[in-house]
């Protein structure tokens, strides 16, 4: 579906629903590799598998890109979503969270973008070498 640059290694995970593990696999991989590793993530598979961001071994040159639509987009594809009435609550799952505060707890420095400009900007350095793992939230 993508024209990717060959010299990119791309790893991938999808789990039920699309949203078990990946971000622990993503740190699992992160921790074996001599090369940066770097995971893109939506905001719900994110959330729910935030628990694999809480150990000692996350390397320093590990960065992760959540896409922030504030839920579970994809879901709208699903047929009779506009139809049931639980659906932004059950399955859509409409938040206003942002990973500030996930970023803190678990040492990665955290950055936000929310429009193209704040995301040029965010990324012209995010991807150098720093003392802590970096996390950007784009909120879209």
């Amino acid at each position: 579906m993508f024209s990717l640059n060959k010299n990119l290694e791309i790893y991938c995970n999808r789990g039920t629903s699309g949203i078990d593990g990946c971000t622990s696999t993503a740190i699992g991989c992160a921790t074996v590799r001599d090369k940066q590793t770097i995971l893109i993530s939506g905001d719900l598979s994110f959330f729910y598998d935030s628990n694999g961001l809480w150990n000692n071994y996350i390397p320093t040159s590990f960065r992760i890109i959540v896409i922030n639509n504030r839920g579970g987009g994809i879901f709208r594809i699903l047929p009779g979503s506009k139809e049931n009435e639980n659906f932004e609550s059950y399955f859509e799952t409409i938040h206003n969270l942002d990973a500030s505060q996930l970023s803190e707890m678990f040492n990665f420095q955290y950055r936000k973008a929310d429009d193209m400009d704040s995301l040029q900007s965010e990324l012209a350095d995010f991807y150098d070498k720093s003392d802590k793992p970096r996390l950007l939230e784009v909120f879209t």
